[in-house]
């Protein structure tokens, strides 16, 4: 199962990096190729919370319905989706250091059908959008007033 994983270091506390990219509001804000986010089940982020990502990956239009996993404020968030093209799971990582918190974002995917021949290309563009997403966290985190 491909693996892909990003991390950069934002300078604010993990405890508000945390906050910022478990509120499903941001998520268009600050993650690349991501059209649309919304949690589907009542009492917010939680582990077994269900959800819908709506995202533009290799020019294909995914609409992905999962499950948190893991919730562990302020270090820890995983998922998986329950639905969509191929078996997709991920996590959100925020580790306290010096000069503010290293996120580290990852995912593993198993693509199938159009996907899986597009898997290379699949993979490059989504570690360059996973990348772009981070460095676009961090414009917004801190320069926020």
């Amino acid at each position: 199962m491909p693996r892909i994983e990003s991390s950069i270091t934002i300078n604010h506390p993990a405890e508000e990096v945390f906050r910022y990219v478990t509120d499903f509001q941001n998520s268009t804000k600050w993650m690349s190729g991501v059209i649309e986010t919304a949690i589907t089940s009542p009492g917010g982020l939680r582990v077994g919370a269900t959800y819908r990502w709506v995202s533009q990956v290799a020019g294909q239009k995914m609409d992905m319905p999962g499950e948190v996993t893991v919730y562990d404020a302020p270090r820890h968030y995983a998922w998986k989706s329950t639905g969509g093209p191929f078996p997709v799971s991920g996590s959100i990582t925020c580790e306290s250091v010096d000069g503010g918190t290293r996120i580290t974002q990852a995912v593993n995917a198993e693509p199938g059908g159009f996907f899986k021949l597009a898997e290379p290309l699949l993979m490059r563009q989504v570690q360059g959008q996973w990348d772009e997403s981070l460095k676009k966290l961090k414009q917004v985190l801190e320069t926020r007033a």
